[in-house]
């Protein structure tokens, strides 16, 4: 496909502006056509510093009236099975933030609408597509850690509570630390370990700082009247090859700074990230390694490149819908075990 891509953007907030429009603007052979939010005005307002792009209210009346090959769906949770199923029924490829949905039962609509049109679903995972983590699976792939058994995921801030948006109510987004920035750490330690298949879930989740005003907010105090999220996540996830993984996420905790990262143990070498370190055996020696020249980019801008080169038929999506589907169910089950205090199984 050498011709112009025409995309649309669906919701122009924060991530849309960020990462969505100037990933497309720095490619080649790609025209944002159209952009269209909800709240009056600002569409106009941000098409304002994207030449040719036309501003709308309602997607629909977007999807009709322009001829798009693909769509970003940039809104919060609750609109992404809409906003996507549409999308593909009008005949667009379609790159949807992160999480897929709500929950997995929209996300399988998601995907079952995505096989129905012959489009490409590809969900925004950016933290794949990061330099780090593309070496340590080139490593992993090649088998120099031998079988993975053990993962470590965590994504956790000392003071990162949103301030901005639907973020900290459940009817808009699902969830709250978890499934906001939890499903990064989540699926990047998945895709490393080679996605095997989740087979139980132990999950806590936490709700200590949302409701507060007594506490340090350097970014301003969130709405706590609107607060009924959780604010941390703790999970242990059992997978049908025998690993396990330990998922950590939080808003907000006493901690120093922030701390993301994960770490990955296998029979013939462990590795961590960030920063890339690869442990391992040598000649009867304890070696540390860490990979020099790499050239680290913004994971959000190789995503979007990602997603044209597969519309253009160039890629095959790295990012499976099998794969996100099993991270919802993961993270439903973690909020269905914090809710129950039991064990959930998912190969049931």
């Amino acid at each position: 496909m050498s011709k112009t891509i025409r995309v649309g953007v669906i919701g122009t907030g924060g991530i849309a502006t960020a990462q969505h429009i100037p990933g497309y603007q720095a490619l080649e052979g790609v025209e944002i056509a159209a952009l269209c939010d909800v709240v009056p005005g600002r569409a106009a307002a941000v098409a304002e510093g994207v030449p040719g792009a036309r501003p709308y209210v309602d997607y629909r009346e977007m999807l009709a009236k322009e001829s798009l090959d693909a769509v970003s769906v940039t809104t919060p949770n609750f609109a992404h099975r809409d906003a996507t199923i549409a999308a593909l029924q009008a005949g667009c490829h379609v790159l949807c933030e992160k999480p897929i949905a709500m929950n997995l039962a929209q996300g399988r609509e998601m995907v079952a609408a995505a096989r129905k049109a012959g489009k490409l679903l590809q969900v925004g995972l950016h933290m794949r597509f990061e330099t780090e983590s593309q070496t340590l699976r080139r490593h992993v792939m090649a088998g120099d850690l031998g079988e993975i058994y053990y993962g470590e995921a965590t994504y956790m801030r000392r003071r990162g509570i949103p301030t901005w948006g639907v973020f900290t109510q459940s009817r808009f987004q699902g969830g709250g630390a978890l499934i906001d920035i939890g499903v990064h750490a989540l699926d990047r330690a998945l895709w490393l370990m080679g996605n095997p298949k989740p087979t139980t879930v132990l999950g806590a989740t936490y709700a200590h700082f949302g409701k507060r005003t007594d506490v340090a907010a350097p970014r301003g105090l969130w709405d706590v009247d609107k607060f009924d999220v959780d604010d941390m996540g703790v999970a242990l996830i059992r997978f049908a090859n025998g690993a396990s993984l330990i998922l950590r996420a939080c808003w907000a905790a006493h901690i120093e700074g922030n701390d993301v990262g994960t770490r990955i143990l296998g029979t013939h070498g462990g590795a961590s990230l960030s920063p890339l370190r690869i442990y391992r055996d040598l000649h009867g020696d304890m070696v540390d390694i860490a990979p020099s020249g790499l050239v680290e980019v913004r994971g959000h801008h190789v995503e979007i490149a990602h997603f044209i080169a597969c519309v253009r038929g160039e890629a095959q999506c790295i990012v499976e819908p099998e794969q996100v589907l099993d991270v919802q169910a993961i993270l439903d089950a973690i909020y269905e075990s914090a809710r129950t205090g039991g064990e959930v199984r998912l190969d049931a």
